[in-house]
This record gives structure tokens, sequence and C-alpha cells, in this order.
């Protein structure tokens, strides 16, 4: 039994559409947060999936930056809810209108 193309996009699909739920769903800051990362690592895993199946390696580049930057994202979001947390003791989506200048 060979895994093709579809299975790949399904499991992409499946995991993206997860991470909007929890996107949708939650107030969590958090949760939030690891959903956001769930939808790019399914949007990465299609453009991985793509790439081996055109023999192509564009696409697997594309994911190496794309790793890259999310990995300077998780710094500066975890930072943005740290402070958020010192300040209200919370990590709810309510409180963020306070870190306003």
């Amino acid at each position: 039994m060979q895994i093709g193309l579809e299975q790949y996009l399904t499991v992409s699909f499946l995991l993206f559409a997860l991470g909007l739920l929890g996107v949708v769903m939650r107030r969590n800051l958090m949760v939030i947060y690891m959903s956001l990362e769930m939808m790019l690592n399914a949007a990465n895993l299609a453009l991985v999936a793509f790439s081996r199946f055109n023999d192509k390696l564009d696409g697997q580049v594309v994911v190496f930056f794309i790793i890259t930057v999310a990995a300077a994202e998780v710094a500066v979001g975890l930072a943005l809810i740290v402070a958020l947390y010192r300040r209200h003791r919370s990590a709810h989506v309510e409180d963020l209108t306070s870190l306003k200048f």
C-alpha cells in the first residue's frame, strides 16, 4: 500500500480545520497560538506533499523559510503572552486591549 497525494492533503486539511476551530472557539491566547501554529504546519505539510509528488524541491525550500520565520514568530508571540499574563494574571483575549499605549 502506497500513500498518495490525496491522503497527505486530507491530513493537511484536517489539521488546518482543527486549528481553525481552535482559533474560532477558544478564548485562551495560548490555545489560540497553538492552533495558529497547527494551521501553519498544515500548510507546510501540503507544500511538502506537493513538492514530493511533483519531484521538485521548491516547496521544501519554501517550508524551510516558513519554519525559520515561525521560530521568530514564536519568540515574539510568547513574549507578548507572558507580558499580558504578568500584567493581568490571565491570558484571555479580552485582556489584549490593555497592552495598547
